[in-house]
């Protein structure tokens, strides 16, 4: 999850990290009541890349010149994306400017700092540009000072820079981050160091552990809708389809496996989700089975899904809950489902009542119990269809989707 400008600013300035003056405004009037002096940079907040070549930023003088601007910033879309919040900042002359980054590089599994002498650059195809420190223990500040030192920095200078890639990696510890950025870290010609744009990313699985984080995640899942937000987080957790098969699984792979199969096998699959990590609406902890209920809800509510494929392969800690949920499912009233906040869309071939039908495949001895008591269900006829083998479940669901006299 990455945040917009002003959030990481408001980050920024609680940790230490010097920022400018700004002030956010949510409409275009708002400038009239501006507590920081003119000249102003108007900023629009949104996630897209490349906002001051869309036009998204600009410089203004005086209140009427701002209000203007606003107006247009806020009517902008930037790779179709409007902004809610315009950032209203002081200007800055910068003589130089750097980039800074602590990065998660999940190939050595460690926290990487990253600085470079030119601004506006991709730390990941930055090249020989990039200098850059491995914390590979306990982190200190000399792994600043040493990044510090890569980038030919002296004297105070250096002991400026130095503290604020300490405090970037402090926040990239207190809050579970994947990236804290900078970009650009302005030097004026006093030698004063400013953070004039920063970009911080968010672990989706840390999200439950920080509650401010969390409400965050909740107001952006309110605000954009899910299919938005999946594409926001770039995982794949979740993944938006237009079949009729909708795919639980307790892990990426599996998920992503089973995908590809019914793809192979001629399907079309749904709304895939992943049962192992909480959503990213989740502001409480939750558990497998917690997951597993309101998944199962969601699918239900989306009335082009008309077969529930259940790929379970290892483990669960709650394998009789997790029997018991489905029989519940099954049992329910055909009304008792309500639409839930998830997507729909204009696909023809829709169910006209009722709940999907559930293929459920477990793997691993610790699903015993599960089977054993799931097997008394399938009285049920092909409203339940239990397999140990995950190309005949695939093969039973496809079957299952493509039988056109099946209507919800």
């Amino acid at each position: 999850m990455d945040l917009l400008e002003y959030q990481v600013k408001e980050w920024f300035g609680k940790i230490g990290i010097p920022v400018l003056p700004s002030q956010r405004i949510d409409h275009p009037t708002d400038l009239k009541r501006l507590k920081i002096r003119y000249p102003v940079v108007l900023k629009s907040q949104v996630h897209a890349a490349e906002r001051a070549k869309a036009g998204g930023v600009r410089i203004v003088e005086t209140t009427i010149d701002a209000i203007a601007a606003a107006q247009s910033i806020f009517n902008l879309p930037i790779w179709g994306e409007l902004p809610e919040v315009v950032l209203a900042e002081s200007k800055y002359d910068a003589k130089q400017e750097l980039y800074l980054a602590v990065v998660l590089d999940t190939a050595v599994c460690r926290p990487v700092l990253l600085g470079c002498k030119e601004a506006d650059i991709d730390w990941e195809s930055a090249g020989e540009k990039m200098q850059y420190v491995v914390v590979k223990q306990e982190f200190s500040p000399f792994y600043a000072r040493r990044l510090a030192l890569k980038l030919g920095l002296e004297g105070t200078l250096m002991q400026s820079i130095s503290d604020v890639i300490e405090k970037m990696y402090q926040l990239f510890m207190q809050k579970d981050l994947d990236l804290v950025e900078i970009n650009p870290l302005a030097i004026s010609a006093s030698g004063q160091v400013m953070a004039l744009n920063g970009k911080v990313r968010v672990n989706q699985r840390a999200i439950g552990r920080h509650p401010e984080i969390a409400q965050m995640a909740a107001k952006i899942v309110k605000t954009n809708g899910h299919s938005q937000t999946n594409g926001h987080l770039g995982k794949w957790d979740n993944l938006e389809m237009h079949g009729k098969i909708g795919i639980l699984g307790n892990g990426t792979g599996s998920v992503l496996a089973t995908l590809d199969l019914v793809v192979n096998a001629g399907g079309k699959p749904g709304l895939c989700l992943n049962l192992r990590h909480a959503f990213l609406s989740d502001t409480a902890q939750t558990t497998f089975c917690d997951r597993l209920d309101t998944s199962l809800k969601i699918l239900a509510a989306d009335k082009t899904v008309q077969v529930i494929l259940i790929n379970l392969l290892g483990s669960i800690p709650e394998s009789t809950e997790f029997a018991e949920i489905l029989s519940r499912f099954l049992q329910q009233d055909k009304s008792a489902v309500q639409p839930q906040a998830v997507r729909t869309n204009g696909n023809k071939n829709r169910r006209e009542g009722g709940f999907p039908r559930l293929v459920v495949r477990l793997a691993g001895s610790e699903f015993n119990a599960a089977r054993k008591y799931l097997a008394t269900l399938k009285s049920q006829g092909d409203t339940l269809i239990l397999v140990e083998n995950l190309d005949e479940a695939v093969a039973e669901s496809v079957r299952l989707a493509k039988l056109t006299t099946y209507k919800r």
